[in-house]
């Protein structure tokens, strides 16, 4: 059964840290992202990461705050999460990619977690 399953979401202070898990069963050879929905506004697209691990992309909101990686023996996909803002509350959605450069080619999504960054 293919799924992906989110964690590490809560409440944080503005400034503060958190890493989200992606656990995958059945996408340790696709490349995989994050996105993010946060109320009243359209789900956007955080970073993605190779299959391999090697290479990443991040949105300009987030780059050089935000970190993915993977553990493909551990079939996790991780974010670390650093100087959050208050503007990066939302929920955050992992997802496979059909491949590395079409982050809009999902073929899978998780459930979410919530990530609430306090002012």
């Amino acid at each position: 059964q293919v799924q992906l399953v989110e964690s590490g979401g809560g409440l944080v202070q503005a400034g503060g840290s958190l890493r989200l898990s992606c656990v995958n069963s059945g996408f340790n050879r696709n490349a995989m992202a994050w996105f993010r929905q946060a109320p009243g506004k359209e789900r956007e697209f955080v970073a993605a990461i190779s299959w391999t691990g090697t290479n990443a992309y991040y949105s300009d909101s987030v780059r050089g705050r935000f970190t993915a990686s993977r553990d493909n023996a551990k079939n996790t996909v991780y974010l670390q999460m650093n100087s959050l803002k208050p503007e990066d509350t939302a929920v955050y959605y992992c997802a496979a990619l059909q491949s590395y450069g079409q982050r809009d080619k999902v073929v899978h999504w998780g459930q979410g977690t919530q990530v609430t960054v306090s002012s």
